[in-house]
Protein backbone atom coordinates (compact mmCIF):
# COMPACT_ATOMS: atom_id res chain seq x y z
CA UNK A 1 0.00 0.00 0.00
CA UNK A 2 1.27 3.43 -0.90
CA UNK A 3 -0.08 6.80 0.11
CA UNK A 4 1.10 10.21 -0.84
CA UNK A 5 0.12 13.06 1.48
CA UNK A 6 0.71 16.73 0.81
CA UNK A 7 -0.38 19.46 3.21
CA UNK A 8 -0.41 22.78 1.37
CA UNK A 9 -1.62 24.67 4.46
CA UNK A 10 0.13 25.98 7.53
CA UNK A 11 -2.29 23.99 9.70
CA UNK A 12 -0.97 21.07 11.70
CA UNK A 13 -2.85 18.13 13.12
CA UNK A 14 -2.45 16.48 16.54
CA UNK A 15 -2.00 13.12 14.75
CA UNK A 16 -0.10 11.70 11.80
CA UNK A 17 -2.29 12.20 8.71
CA UNK A 18 -0.50 9.50 6.71
CA UNK A 19 -0.90 7.00 9.54
CA UNK A 20 -4.65 7.66 9.74
CA UNK A 21 -5.02 7.53 5.95
CA UNK A 22 -3.17 4.22 5.73
CA UNK A 23 -5.00 2.55 8.62
CA UNK A 24 -8.40 3.63 7.25
CA UNK A 25 -7.36 2.66 3.73
CA UNK A 26 -6.24 -0.78 4.87
CA UNK A 27 -9.52 -1.36 6.68
CA UNK A 28 -11.74 -0.06 3.85
CA UNK A 29 -9.93 -2.19 1.26
CA UNK A 30 -10.10 -5.26 3.49
CA UNK A 31 -13.82 -4.74 4.12
CA UNK A 32 -14.38 -4.34 0.37
CA UNK A 33 -12.33 -7.46 -0.43
CA UNK A 34 -9.90 -5.58 -2.64
CA UNK A 35 -7.51 -8.23 -3.99
CA UNK A 36 -4.73 -5.74 -4.74
CA UNK A 37 -2.23 -3.53 -3.05
CA UNK A 38 -3.37 0.01 -3.76
CA UNK A 39 -2.27 3.60 -3.74
CA UNK A 40 -4.02 6.87 -2.95
CA UNK A 41 -3.03 10.51 -3.13
CA UNK A 42 -4.24 12.91 -0.44
CA UNK A 43 -4.03 16.69 -0.66
CA UNK A 44 -4.81 18.70 2.46
CA UNK A 45 -5.83 22.25 1.63
CA UNK A 46 -7.85 25.08 3.17
CA UNK A 47 -11.41 26.25 2.50
CA UNK A 48 -10.31 28.58 -0.32
CA UNK A 49 -8.32 25.80 -1.95
CA UNK A 50 -11.07 23.21 -1.80
CA UNK A 51 -13.58 25.78 -3.03
CA UNK A 52 -11.41 26.35 -6.09
CA UNK A 53 -11.13 22.58 -6.74
CA UNK A 54 -14.89 22.21 -6.22
CA UNK A 55 -15.57 25.06 -8.66
CA UNK A 56 -13.08 23.79 -11.22
CA UNK A 57 -14.04 20.11 -11.20
CA UNK A 58 -17.67 20.08 -10.05
CA UNK A 59 -18.98 23.53 -11.06
CA UNK A 60 -19.87 24.21 -7.43
CA UNK A 61 -18.41 27.50 -6.25
CA UNK A 62 -18.39 26.76 -2.52
CA UNK A 63 -16.09 25.10 -0.03
CA UNK A 64 -16.74 21.53 1.04
CA UNK A 65 -15.09 19.16 3.48
CA UNK A 66 -13.78 16.47 1.12
CA UNK A 67 -13.55 15.77 -2.58
CA UNK A 68 -12.94 12.37 -4.14
CA UNK A 69 -11.58 11.69 -7.59
CA UNK A 70 -11.87 7.98 -8.36
CA UNK A 71 -9.54 6.55 -10.97
CA UNK A 72 -11.62 3.45 -11.66
CA UNK A 73 -15.04 3.66 -13.38
CA UNK A 74 -16.78 1.05 -11.23
CA UNK A 75 -19.96 -0.40 -12.69
CA UNK A 76 -20.78 -1.96 -9.33
CA UNK A 77 -19.45 -0.85 -5.96
CA UNK A 78 -16.13 -2.49 -5.10
CA UNK A 79 -16.15 -4.75 -8.17
CA UNK A 80 -12.44 -4.52 -8.83
CA UNK A 81 -12.66 -6.74 -11.91
CA UNK A 82 -13.19 -3.62 -14.04
CA UNK A 83 -9.57 -2.69 -13.30
CA UNK A 84 -8.39 -6.04 -14.64
CA UNK A 85 -10.04 -5.32 -17.98
CA UNK A 86 -7.76 -2.31 -18.57
CA UNK A 87 -4.73 -3.08 -16.44
CA UNK A 88 -2.51 -0.45 -18.07
CA UNK A 89 -5.01 2.27 -17.12
CA UNK A 90 -5.46 1.40 -13.45
CA UNK A 91 -2.23 -0.10 -12.16
CA UNK A 92 1.04 1.69 -11.43
CA UNK A 93 3.59 0.14 -13.82
CA UNK A 94 6.42 0.54 -11.29
CA UNK A 95 4.77 -0.82 -8.15
CA UNK A 96 1.97 -2.92 -9.65
CA UNK A 97 -0.45 -1.27 -7.22
CA UNK A 98 -4.03 -0.40 -8.09
CA UNK A 99 -4.35 3.39 -8.38
CA UNK A 100 -7.59 4.18 -6.54
CA UNK A 101 -7.56 7.94 -7.02
CA UNK A 102 -7.17 11.26 -5.25
CA UNK A 103 -8.64 12.77 -2.10
CA UNK A 104 -8.72 16.45 -1.17
CA UNK A 105 -9.60 17.42 2.41
CA UNK A 106 -10.11 20.90 3.84
CA UNK A 107 -8.09 21.16 7.05
CA UNK A 108 -10.27 24.04 8.17
CA UNK A 109 -13.40 21.94 7.79
CA UNK A 110 -11.82 19.06 9.73
CA UNK A 111 -11.41 21.32 12.76
CA UNK A 112 -14.73 23.16 12.29
CA UNK A 113 -16.77 19.97 11.91
CA UNK A 114 -15.00 18.21 14.77
CA UNK A 115 -15.96 21.06 17.06
CA UNK A 116 -19.48 21.24 15.66
CA UNK A 117 -20.07 17.49 16.06
CA UNK A 118 -18.37 17.32 19.47
CA UNK A 119 -15.60 14.89 18.61
CA UNK A 120 -11.89 15.08 17.90
CA UNK A 121 -10.19 16.30 14.74
CA UNK A 122 -8.70 12.80 14.47
CA UNK A 123 -12.17 11.26 14.33
CA UNK A 124 -13.35 13.82 11.76
CA UNK A 125 -10.26 13.32 9.58
CA UNK A 126 -10.67 9.53 9.75
CA UNK A 127 -14.38 9.84 8.93
CA UNK A 128 -13.73 12.03 5.87
CA UNK A 129 -10.97 9.67 4.77
CA UNK A 130 -13.25 6.62 5.08
CA UNK A 131 -16.01 8.47 3.26
CA UNK A 132 -13.71 9.41 0.41
CA UNK A 133 -12.12 5.96 0.15
CA UNK A 134 -15.58 4.47 -0.25
CA UNK A 135 -16.17 6.90 -3.11
CA UNK A 136 -12.88 5.72 -4.61
CA UNK A 137 -14.29 2.17 -4.41
CA UNK A 138 -17.39 3.15 -6.38
CA UNK A 139 -19.88 4.05 -3.64
CA UNK A 140 -22.08 7.12 -3.78
CA UNK A 141 -24.81 8.74 -1.68
CA UNK A 142 -27.07 10.43 -4.18
CA UNK A 143 -30.18 8.63 -2.90
CA UNK A 144 -31.08 7.77 0.70
CA UNK A 145 -30.50 4.03 0.22
CA UNK A 146 -26.95 4.63 -1.06
CA UNK A 147 -26.27 7.10 1.75
CA UNK A 148 -27.38 4.56 4.35
CA UNK A 149 -25.01 1.94 2.92
CA UNK A 150 -22.07 4.37 2.97
CA UNK A 151 -22.84 5.56 6.49
CA UNK A 152 -22.98 2.00 7.80
CA UNK A 153 -19.68 1.11 6.11
CA UNK A 154 -17.95 4.28 7.36
CA UNK A 155 -19.03 3.67 10.94
CA UNK A 156 -17.97 0.00 10.77
CA UNK A 157 -14.49 0.94 9.59
CA UNK A 158 -14.03 3.58 12.28
CA UNK A 159 -15.40 1.30 14.98
CA UNK A 160 -13.05 -1.49 13.96
CA UNK A 161 -10.13 0.94 14.18
CA UNK A 162 -11.31 2.21 17.57
CA UNK A 163 -11.78 5.75 16.25
CA UNK A 164 -15.06 6.61 17.91
CA UNK A 165 -16.85 9.87 18.59
CA UNK A 166 -15.32 9.77 22.08
CA UNK A 167 -11.82 10.19 20.65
Amino acid sequence: MTSYVENETEMTFPFDCREILESVMEEVLASENCPYEAQVNLLITDNDGIQEYNRQFRDKDMPTDVLSFPMIPFRTEADFSVAEEAEADYFDPDSGELILGDIIISAERVFQQAESFGHSPKREFAFLTAHSLLHLCGYDHMVPEEAAVMEKKQEAVLEKLGITRDI
